[in-house]
């Protein structure tokens, strides 16, 4: 049987794995489901059509599946839905997702959300991310796997932001991040690629030189138009898996263009 505190209150249509705990105060609404080894410390809120995944665990003063902050939102009825074993500290807010977005906000698995952390709707977030203190995500926004935001950073609604990426803290995010680009400031510019990033995956010194290579050629100069450098890149034809992510990366049309380094 689920461990519930008494002074929880929890909406008979809820569903809640037995081997859930849920601390004091909480509240649960409709149409939320609790998986199994899920732990909710204290005064944790979830509502809207919301799923947490097995063995997530949710700190005090959290807010989960609220309605969205969107001026546009007119009452319909989006889902939000967690992975399995993330860490969501205290005060971190989550709001379900719009009919822009596809009525989803989406989280992975394995991401630690440090407290004041705020994903707003239709986010997509991956895999084995960290978010620090204070994160801001705006609407519509995407994370990929591995990416590790700085606290106090803040992000632009419907920025890409690419796997194995790192944006430094107290920086503002307005325009698509690569897959493993370092960017930092306000407004945020590329400041060259994650190295540690790619070492600490166990990247060898040859992949490596050639991360380089390819990333010369596409963000060194301005002297040519942005999508024929991404064309020169591809007739190097470099056998990287990390070169194919970025060209793949900034092949697809996003919403923003794309980070570049300062000039």
């Amino acid at each position: 049987m689920s461990l519930i505190h008494p002074t929880a209150i929890i909406s008979p249509n809820a569903r809640i794995h037995n081997t859930a705990e849920i601390g004091p105060y909480c509240i649960i609404e409709d149409h939320v489901r609790i998986e199994k080894n899920v732990i909710l410390l204290s005064n944790v809120v979830v509502s809207g059509s919301t799923v947490i995944g097995e063995g997530t665990k949710v700190w005090p003063f959290t807010v989960l599946g609220g309605e969205p902050q969107d001026l546009k939102y007119e009452g319909e009825n989006g889902t939000l839905s967690i992975g399995k074993n993330n860490n969501i500290r205290e005060h971190v807010t989550m709001h379900f997702g719009t009919d822009a977005g596809g009525l989803n906000t989406s989280v992975g698995d394995n991401n630690l959300f440090m407290a004041g952390t705020h994903v707003a709707h239709d986010c997509l977030i991956g895999n084995n991310c960290v978010f620090a203190n204070n994160v801001m995500l705006a609407g519509h926004v995407s994370v990929g796997d591995h990416a590790i935001l700085g606290g106090l950073s803040a992000v632009h609604q419907w920025t890409r932001i690419g796997s194995y990426s790192f944006l430094g803290g107290f920086s503002a995010l307005t325009k698509d991040l690569i897959p493993f680009g370092l960017a930092v400031g306000n407004r945020a510019a590329l400041e060259g690629l994650n190295l540690t990033g790619l070492r600490r995956r166990n990247f060898n010194n040859s992949e490596i030189k050639k991360v380089k290579e390819a990333y010369s050629v596409l963000f060194e100069t301005n002297e040519i138009e942005f999508k024929k450098r991404v064309d020169s890149v591809k007739a190097l034809q470099i056998e990287s898996s990390v070169v194919d992510d970025i060209i793949n990366f900034v092949s697809q049309k996003g919403n923003r263009s794309y980070c570049l380094p300062e000039r």
